[in-house]
């Protein structure tokens, strides 16, 4: 049970507020050339994290383990969402990079 709360306090900490400043393009110029599709990626660290309270608050409230198993199989498919729409914005980044003479 601790292990739960200290995946969603470290998750809520870190990709939470990473991916709501990136989903609503608030980012330093510094690093807006390195992460070029800015909302993109911020969708898919929100849809990463999506999976940590998917996963936790069954298990926090002791639900029925169908429930759980339920919940652990839609946390995975968020985290599978999230990866793959995470690699089609860095591809994309990539095909147009190379396509865009200098």
């Amino acid at each position: 049970m601790t292990w739960q709360w200290i995946g969603l306090i470290a998750f809520s900490l870190t990709l939470l507020p990473a991916g709501l400043a990136m989903a609503a393009d608030r980012i330093p110029r510094r690093l807006r050339a390195k992460l070029t599709p800015v909302r993109p990626r911020g969708w898919a660290l929100l849809l990463i994290y999506a999976t940590a309270p998917v996963n936790a608050v069954p298990r926090l409230a002791d639900a029925a383990p169908g429930i759980t198993l339920a919940c652990t199989a839609a946390g995975g498919a968020l985290a599978v969402a999230g990866c793959l729409l995470l690699g089609f914005a860095t591809h994309r980044r990539q095909r147009q990079a190379v396509a865009t003479p200098r």
